[in-house]
């Protein structure tokens, strides 16, 4: 969800409506929502999906950090009761001083005005705990009728997924009193892994995953239950140039036309990476995949303008779709 969500931020608009109609639908057909509040007013990441890119300057300014505990508790009032709600993400992917250097926000994702990107910068993980305690207090608030403990808190461990050991624990080690129902989420793809050295292989994918992810999931969830929050399929060899983390849609390249697999060493690849991915994360509580389609590895469909260029055939993640030339494109 966006912090303009209830349509307090003009000139952005709100889409709390839209809110209220996925909790309809979930209850109707048996599904639970984590909300996860994804943007912050000046961004906490400067990421093209953290509200504005190349700024990252939401956790220095103390009305904006105070708004955004703001629209944690309505949310939590709004739908702590929900019988569809999971919990509740305090906020997405904090650029921490860990990420920092890697994520190279200030050359990735060049800022429209650089006036008002000045003083860009990391979150320190000590200023980002004390925010998490501090959202974590005001969401269970029984006053404000806020989060039931049946709820989860969720909060995202800013790329550093060891720095969270000693987070919330008592004199006994033991997570606090005052703690109940709380959920570490960690985002791992494989891009990620490229940027962390992981060799751009089939077996160098298969390798990092079982043997970096796998017993880093394990091992933290003795500290909290550990959900991965994000993950997917994508990776260099299947798109087949190296997008540097993601860092563009084509860098340079146009799509396919780069692509050296066929149809079927791509599924091979995709479902080898699936299922080593699938079997690190059950060394935790749960997964969320991240279905947005961004860069370039396979299509997921042809639009009618597209039907000439790509004659009948559409290539899909794990199946290639002959179309019927008696029936009109769909």
């Amino acid at each position: 969800m966006p912090y303009f969500i209830f349509g307090d931020r003009a000139p952005l608009i709100g889409c709390i409506d839209e809110l209220d109609k996925a909790f309809n639908w979930a209850e109707k057909y048996g599904l639970t929502i984590l909300i996860d509040l994804h943007t912050a007013p000046m961004s906490q990441n400067g990421f093209d999906n953290g509200g504005i890119s190349g700024v990252c300057k939401w956790a220095q300014l103390p009305d904006e950090v105070e708004f955004v505990l703001s629209v944690l508790e309505r949310l939590a009032k709004r739908y702590g009761h929900r019988q569809a709600l999971m919990g509740i993400e305090i906020i997405n992917e904090p650029n921490t001083t860990t990420s920092w250097p890697m994520m190279n926000v200030t050359e990735r994702y060049k800022a429209v005005d650089p006036e008002l990107a000045e003083g860009t910068g990391p979150i320190g993980f000590n200023r980002l705990k004390d925010f998490y305690v501090t959202a974590y207090h005001r969401l269970r608030d029984a006053d404000k009728d806020a989060l039931p403990t049946d709820k989860a808190v969720v909060f995202h461990d800013g790329f550093d997924i060891e720095q969270w050991k000693d987070f919330m624990r008592g004199d006994d080690g033991r997570l606090a009193p005052e703690f109940e129902n709380v959920v570490l989420d960690t985002h791992q793809y494989l891009m990620t892994a490229e940027m962390m050295g992981c060799p751009q292989t089939v077996e160098g994918y298969d390798d990092f995953v079982r043997n970096t992810y796998a017993p880093m999931i394990a091992e933290m969830s003795e500290y909290f239950p550990v959900i991965v929050g994000e993950w997917c399929l994508f990776n260099s060899v299947g798109c087949g140039v190296d997008p540097h983390g993601g860092q563009s849609v084509l860098n340079g390249e146009e799509g396919a036309q780069a692509e050296t697999l066929t149809a079927e060493q791509k599924r091979s690849l995709y479902q080898g990476v699936a299922e080593s991915q699938l079997a690190a994360w059950s060394k935790g509580s749960g997964f969320y995949y991240w279905n947005y389609k961004l860069l370039t590895d396979t299509m997921v469909g042809v639009a009618v303008t597209d039907a000439a260029l790509h004659e009948k055939t559409a290539d899909f993640d794990f199946f290639d779709y002959e179309a019927d030339e008696t029936k009109p494109v769909d």
